[in-house]
Formats: C-alpha cells, structure tokens, sequence
C-alpha cells in the first residue's frame, strides 16, 4: 500500500471510529513529509460547535503543539473533500496539498455534502487554490456514510 493510500486509510479510519461513538463520519490526518504531525475528528455533535469539522480540529492541534500558525510543507488526508471553512484555513495556514477520498457527489444520499455551501458562497473551485487530490481507499462511501457493513480487515 503506497503511503497516500494508508494515510488515507487512516484518516477513513479516524471517521468510521467517530461515527460509531455517535460523530459525524469525517476524519483528517496532517503531515509534514511523511510524519503525522496531528490528525481531527468532525466534533460538531459531540461540542455544539459548527467550526469543529476534522480538517479545523487537525490544523488546531498542528498549529497549538508548535506554536505557530503556519503549516508550511505540510499536506492533509481529509475522509471528505473539504468544505469552504476547511478549504480556507488550509490554505491561510499554508498546507501545500489536500488528499480526500469522499467528494460531494459521494456524501450527497447521506446529506453530508458541503456543495450547497459552495454554492451559496458562490465559490468555484476551477482552478483550485491549492492541490486537491481523490485517493481511492478501497472503501465505499456506502461502507463510510451508509448502511453497508464495514471491510472486516479495516476493522
């Protein structure tokens, strides 16, 4: 398995785990190079917060432990294509390249898509402000958001 694959492995994980405490199903892994330097888990359910969605948990936690706002040199394993909150902060932290493995259209039928936000922001993401990249992770977004039973060996 290449390393994408795995951290995105990890960052499905994260929002399988989180969903089945009750969580909404979104995980995010940070890195620097090859080292996970903090990852996040979607709180909104568990905080009350709307602004505590994977992506924002794993930036404050990066940006906290090394008391710098700047995230230079570093990329993000997100479970879901980013909403225009996360997208943002990516970028104004400095991440250089985003990875999902769920976009918009996936997480429609479970009415977990952030396009509807896109859209009233009127924010069009062609080009992209920075690298966004689809990693398959040999989960479906049924197994994730769905009904469907989850890979025994993800387990």
């Amino acid at each position: 398995m290449s390393q994408h694959a795995a951290l995105m492995r990890q960052a499905v994980q994260l929002a399988h785990e989180n969903r089945e405490r009750g969580g909404r199903p979104f995980g995010a892994v940070l890195v620097r190079g090859s080292e996970v330097i903090a990852t996040g888990i979607n709180e909104i359910v568990q905080s009350h917060d709307p602004s505590t969605h994977a992506e924002m948990q794993a930036i404050r936690t990066a940006t906290r432990a090394q008391k710098n706002p700047s995230l230079a040199g570093c990329s993000i394993y997100a479970s879901g294509h980013p909403c225009p909150m996360c997208l943002a902060a990516l970028v104004m932290t400095g991440v250089e390249s985003v990875f999902f493995a769920f976009d918009n259209d996936d997480a429609a039928p479970y009415q977990l898509s952030s396009e509807g936000t896109y859209q009233r922001l009127r924010l069009n993401l062609t080009p992209p402000p920075l690298p966004i990249t689809r990693v398959d992770t040999g989960i479906t977004a049924a197994q994730l958001y769905g009904e469907a039973p989850w890979p025994e060996e993800s387990k």
